[in-house]
Formats: C-alpha cells, sequence, structure tokens
C-alpha cells in the first residue's frame, strides 16, 4: 500500500518508535519525557511507567468472558491476521509489574478520564492550557490533514485518518456528532478521547472492564 491510501490500527509499534527519538535527543526515557515535559507542568495524574508506590491505586484490567471473546476468522495473508497475531498479548500481563513499570506508550499509560482530558485539552486550546504551551496553533493544524479515508486493513471498519488522530465525525465511528474539528482516538474496552477544537472542549472516557 502506497502511503496515504489506507490505515491499518498499529497495536504496541508506535509509542516505541516515538520513545526511541525521544530517548536519543533528549537522553531521556518516554517515561521520563512525559513527566518532565507535559504530565508535570500540567499537574495531570497519568504516568507512562508507573512507580510501585502507585501500584494500590490502580483498578486491574477486566477481561471479557471467553464465550464473549471468540476469535475472528480472518485471511492468514491479511494484514489483520498478521497484526492481531505478532504477538498476542493476553489482558492479564496488565496486571504484572513488569507491565506497569515498562515505558509502553501505546499501551500502559496509567491515569484517570480527568487526567487524560487535562493533558488532551492541550489540542482543543489552541496548544496552551494555564499557561503552559505544548503545541503550535499550526502542528494543530496538521492534525487535520487526511492522510487516509477508507476501510482500515486491521480493524476493519471505515476511518478518516489525520496526524495522530481520527477526524470525526465518520460513519461507523461515533457518526452523531457536531460538525467542526473534531479529532479523536480509542482504546480497547471503549476508552475514548475526544478534542473538539472549535468549541475548546476536550471529553475523555476511560474503564478497566473489557
Amino acid at each position: 500500500w502506497e502511503p496515504g491510501t489506507a490505515s491499518g490500527y498499529h497495536m504496541l509499534n508506535y509509542g516505541h518508535l516515538i520513545g526511541e527519538v525521544i530517548r536519543r535527543i533528549t537522553g531521556l526515557r518516554l517515561g521520563e519525557f512525559f513527566a518532565a515535559h507535559l504530565a508535570g507542568p500540567l499537574g495531570a495524574d497519568f504516568y507512562i511507567g508507573l512507580p510501585p508506590s502507585e501500584f494500590h491505586r490502580v483498578a486491574n484490567v477486566v477481561p471479557l468472558p471467553a464465550a464473549e471473546s471468540a476469535p475472528m476468522q480472518l485471511d492468514p495473508n491479511s494484514v489483520a491476521f498478521k497484526t492481531w497475531t505478532n504477538p498476542t498479548t493476553p489482558l492479564e500481563s496488565s496486571w504484572t509489574e513488569g507491565w506497569r513499570r515498562a515505558d509502553i506508550g501505546a499501551a500502559n499509560g496509567h491515569g484517570n478520564a480527568r487526567s487524560l482530558a487535562r493533558l488532551q485539552s492541550a489540542v482543543a486550546c489552541g496548544g496552551e492550557v494555564d499557561g503552559v504551551r505544548l503545541l503550535s496553533p499550526k502542528t494543530i493544524d496538521r492534525i487535520f490533514e487526511v492522510q487516509s479515508d477508507a476501510v482500515d486493513l486491521v480493524m476493519g471498519i471505515h476511518l478518516r485518518m489525520g496526524i495522530g488522530y481520527g477526524i470525526l465525525p465518520m460513519s461507523q465511528v461515533l457518526p452523531l456528532l457536531p460538525k467542526g474539528r473534531l479529532c479523536s482516538w480509542g482504546g480497547a474496552g471503549g476508552s475514548l478521547v475526544i478534542n473538539d477544537v472549535d468549541r475548546r472542549l476536550t471529553f475523555a472516557y476511560v474503564m478497566n472492564k473489557m
């Protein structure tokens, strides 16, 4: 596939790629950089790489009952099959100390909806939150440059992808939204963040039960 022709949900790899760029430029691990330059200045109760002192606050992920999580029938040569089976990660892995302390930028952030909305509100509010500037308006504009507008090769649903976010509304994902510059992303089980740039509004929802 040529760039700009399709999207493919990336699972766990993207956070590692970004984390390595950050490490090589700053000398800091992703979680260290995140704490020093984003969560810390914004007072956001969110971690990438959770310290043991915070373990007691974590609500473990609750997997679906086996009867409700039957494997999908996929073409072994498809992008979807190769993504979902390369390799599979049991949800129970998230209960372990190794998972909680690791830098897995795409998957093991620990926080709550309030902290997620606080961090993401930089997008909705022109790049600045309470005097802390994280993004330029030009960078925010780039989010809405459409990269693909087609059925995602992994998810199997039509996604309209910008840079770093899905662009809303989408016919199969949150279609009942107002018009304007809205971007979003979600996670397993239904977690979700929506940034409405025109209305300067961020909404976040998180849960632990799949």
